[in-house]
């Protein structure tokens, strides 16, 4: 099933950064070794917008700065209720398979290394949620945004099933 995303324009966006992973690559040459990096970022304002990216250079910086310039160009919307998501969400990329839950407030994010990376970019302050099968961080970040992308706003919900808003949250 292929996701559609809410994509964001990142033009005038205050995006936080973080690296989620640094991987060196090693390529024995007749001269020597010949060292090269990764980098899987993720960026977000804090407000329901986040992206994610890969950089690759010769130099650590120089992977992050592609990294961040590739997640600048693929920046999503969440649907964010009062700190946390409208509804539960599971997705699969690769192997990895991610399951995230809405939670009460003052829960906090209970979430695991690169999957708490996207989540509080997004702005999530309050989300239960689970990484199961690969623990690949590029694998868990890319099924994190696609159960991002896969969230609905209540109000687009109610519009689709022509009930009242009430109705979408009490049944």
């Amino acid at each position: 099933m292929k996701t559609q995303f809410n994509r964001v324009k990142g033009g005038d966006l205050e995006l936080h950064e973080k690296v989620v992973a640094i991987n060196r690559v090693v390529k024995t040459t007749k001269g020597g070794r010949a060292f090269s990096f990764s980098a899987l970022v993720v960026v977000g304002n804090g407000n329901g917008v986040v992206g994610h990216g890969l950089g690759k250079a010769k130099e650590v910086q120089e992977a992050i700065t592609k990294g961040i310039d590739d997640a600048k160009k693929n920046l999503i919307k969440v649907p964010v209720m009062r700190g946390t998501i409208p509804h539960e969400q599971f997705a699969k990329d690769g192997a990895a398979k991610v399951l995230i839950k809405p939670a009460a407030h003052g829960t906090g994010v209970i979430a695991g290394g690169s999957m708490r990376a996207v989540l509080e970019s997004a702005g999530i302050t309050d989300v239960l949620s689970k990484s199961l099968g690969s623990a690949n961080p590029h694998n868990v970040v890319k099924a994190t945004f696609t159960a991002l992308g896969m969230l609905r706003e209540p109000v687009q919900v109610a519009k689709q099933r022509n009930v009242s808003l009430k109705k979408v949250f009490n049944g």
